[in-house]
C-alpha cells in the first residue's frame, strides 16, 4: 500500500475543485502538500485552507502546466523547498464543450497542450527521483471520455484518450525497466459535479449519475492508499470496453439511447474559462 503519511505529494490544479479536495483529504493524512495552478488568489486561499484545517505545511506555486520550461523550473524550487515528490497527482484540466468547427484553434491547442503535453512535463520533472528511490506514485486523472467519444468533445476526448494511452504505457515501461516500487493509477469518472462540466446532463441519472466531487476524491485517495491501478465510476462505465465488441452502429445508438451524445448540449462550463480541475469525462 502506498503510505501518504509523511510524503511529499504535488497536485496539479489543485486550487479549486476535485484538486482542492484531494490535497486536503491527503494533508489530513499527513502528507506535505504541493499545488501547481495557474490562479494565484486561489492558489493562496487553499495553502491557507491546507494549514489552518490540517496543520499541515502546504506550497503553492503559480504554474502554468502546459508550459514546459515553466514545469521544470517550478519542480527543481519546490523540490529545494519541500523534498522530492512521492505521489504526483495529474489533476489540471482544460474543456471547450463545443462543436470541432466552432473551437477555435487556440483552445484545441490549448486543451492538449494542459490535458496532454502536461503529463510529459509535470511527470519528467519528478519521475527520475522515483527511480533513484525505488519508489513513487504517478496518478492521472483521465475521464469516461477516455474510453469512448463524445459528441461537443473531440478535443477533450481525443486528449483524454491520450492520458489513458499514457499512464497505460508509463505502467508497462516502469514494469519492464524493473520499477516495481513506483505505482500508477488511473482514474476515469463519468461527469462529477465540480463546475468545470456546468450544464451538462444525464437521461438517467440512477445508473449514469453526475457524481459528487466529494465522492470521487474519497475514491481516489483510497485508490492510491491501496496502489489500485484502475478507477472507473460510476460501475457503468467498467462496461464500455465491454459493450466496444459491438458492432460501431449498435454501439453508437446504445450511447445515443442513454443519452450520452446530448449530454454536452447545455454545457456553460465554469465562468472566467480558466483550467481547473479534472472532472470528466
Amino acid at each position: 500500500m502506498t503510505e501518504i503519511a509523511g510524503k511529499t505529494v504535488l497536485v496539479t490544479g489543485g486550487a479549486s475543485g476535485m484538486g482542492r479536495l484531494m490535497a486536503l483529504k491527503m494533508a489530513h493524512l499527513g502528507g506535505r502538500l504541493i499545488i501547481y495552478d495557474v490562479n494565484p488568489d486561489a492558489l493562496a486561499a487553499t495553502v491557507e485552507e491546507i494549514r489552518k484545517r490540517t496543520g499541515r505545511w502546504a506550497y503553492g506555486y503559480v504554474c502554468d502546466v502546459s508550459d514546459r520550461e515553466a514545469v521544470y523550473g517550478t519542480a527543481e524550487e519546490a523540490k529545494r523547498t519541500a523534498g522530492p515528490v512521492d505521489i504526483l497527482v495529474n489533476n489540471a484540466g482544460l474543456v471547450s464543450g463545443k462543436r470541432l468547427l466552432e473551437i477555435p484553434d487556440e483552445k484545441i491547442e490549448a486543451v492538449i497542450a494542459v490535458n496532454v503535453l502536461a503529463l510529459f512535463w509535470v511527470t519528467k520533472s519528478v519521475l527520475p527521483e522515483m527511480i533513484e528511490r525505488g519508489s513513487g506514485h504517478v496518478v492521472t486523472m483521465a475521464s469516461a471520455a477516455g474510453l469512448l467519444g463524445v459528441s461537443r468533445q473531440t478535443d477533450y476526448s481525443a486528449s483524454k484518450h491520450a492520458a489513458i494511452g499514457f499512464t497505460e504505457s508509463l505502467r508497462a515501461e516502469l514494469k519492464k525497466d524493473g520499477h516495481t516500487g513506483i505505482r500508477t493509477t488511473l482514474v476515469a469518472p463519468f461527469y462529477v459535479n465540480t463546475g468545470m462540466f456546468g450544464g451538462a446532463k444525464t437521461r438517467f441519472p440512477r445508473i449514469l449519475p453526475i457524481l459528487e466531487q466529494e465522492r470521487v476524491a474519497e475514491r481516489v485517495v483510497r485508490a492510491i492508499r491501496k496502489d489500485q491501478q484502475e478507477l472507473q465510476m460510476p460501475f457503468v462505465v467498467k462496461l464500455v470496453p465491454v459493450l466496444r465488441v459491438l458492432p460501431t452502429n449498435v454501439f453508437d445508438r446504445l450511447l445515443s439511447f442513454f443519452g450520452v451524445n446530448s449530454s454536452m448540449d447545455e454545457f456553460v462550463g465554469r465562468s472566467g474559462g480558466n483550467p481547473a480541475d479534472e472532472s470528466v469525462p
